[in-house]
């Protein structure tokens, strides 16, 4: 049976990948910082060690005999890392580093680094390949481009089989309300306003997090090492055109949209090109508008979960 470690394993993409795993001995390592919940991990069988991967002794005592290392652990929000960038730096650079060593240290056979499409800045037009520059215009996208490039440089300098995913915006349930999809689901069930950014102009594409979790497994199956795989979206929208569906869904109107200043650099578009990662036979297999309908019923059935956030 597969040892697998994942690491920021209780968070909402983590325990996703975990809850997908099948026939594996899995490991989660997470700090439980406001956005890990050990609820996302009810009934899934897992060894759960609670510590920071910047802990280079507790990687040490939990990194050997893992057959695969599944990296997820990052400090996430862009508002957060632009009132405050230090967390993000430590957690997404220097984490990231630290746990590759100790994967090296281990002999650790494969390890996947999960990134982000934010690494490349914004894009007027068209889509990103792998081969494009990393150009990051937040302290969070920067210190996420910072782990890759310390990821690549791992895999170049010392051999290490590390493969890197970028994904776009990610959707669904058990994430935490901080985050446009979940914050306005929250905010509209309870009748209350949403913060609509500047014009509402923004363009993200959006994946649902079961077809991004089945992304990485591919690639943790046959991802090259120092290699760069992108994981798209099935649905490209302004954020103004997303809230309008978000009003849809959860039965409210217009006049419980905020709109309020546009964040500080905030990236016009995102979008990923992922021809390289459908020709080894990755298909998103959960449509928008299915994803969108069932993440609401989630938040509308799960009260208990978020209420408290």
């Amino acid at each position: 049976m597969k040892r697998i470690l994942v690491t920021g394993g209780a968070g909402f993409i983590g325990s996703q990948f975990v809850r997908g795993l099948r026939d594996a001995d899995v490991t989660v390592l997470d700090k439980l910082t406001y956005a890990g919940n050990l609820a996302n991990l009810e009934g899934v069988p897992h060894t759960f060690e609670r510590g920071d991967v910047c802990d280079a002794g507790l990687l040490r005592r939990v990194v050997p005999g893992h057959d695969l290392v599944v990296n997820f652990a990052a400090e996430s929000h862009v508002d957060r890392s632009i009132e405050g960038a230090g967390e993000f730096v430590r957690t997404n650079v220097l984490g990231t580093q630290t746990l590759l060593q100790a994967c090296l240290d281990a002999g650790v056979p494969k390890v996947v680094q999960v990134s982000t499409d934010e690494v490349y800045g914004s894009i007027e037009t068209g889509s990103w390949d792998e081969s494009a520059p990393v150009r990051p215009r937040s302290p969070y996208a920067a210190a996420k481009a910072g782990g890759d490039l310390i990821a690549q440089a791992y895999a170049i300098t010392h051999g290490l089989n590390v493969s890197i995913t970028r994904c776009g915006n990610n959707y669904g349930p058990r994430q935490y309300p901080e985050k446009l999809i979940p914050l306005f689901i929250t905010n509209l069930l309870r009748g209350r306003k949403v913060p609509l950014y500047g014009d509402g102009g923004n363009v993200r594409d959006w994946i649902h997090v079961e077809d991004h979790c089945a992304g990485i497994r591919l690639v943790a199956e046959v991802g090259e090492p120092g290699e760069v795989y992108h994981i798209a979206g099935t649905a490209e929208l302004t954020n103004k055109e997303l809230t309008g569906r978000l009003l849809e869904a959860c039965g409210r109107d217009w006049d419980l949209v905020e709109h309020v200043a546009d964040r500080k650099g905030h990236d016009r578009r995102y979008s990923l090109d992922d021809r390289k990662l459908r020709a080894l036979g990755y298909r998103p297999q959960i449509p928008f508008e299915q994803g969108l309908k069932e993440t609401v019923r989630w938040y509308h059935d799960n009260r208990d979960w978020w209420a408290p956030a």
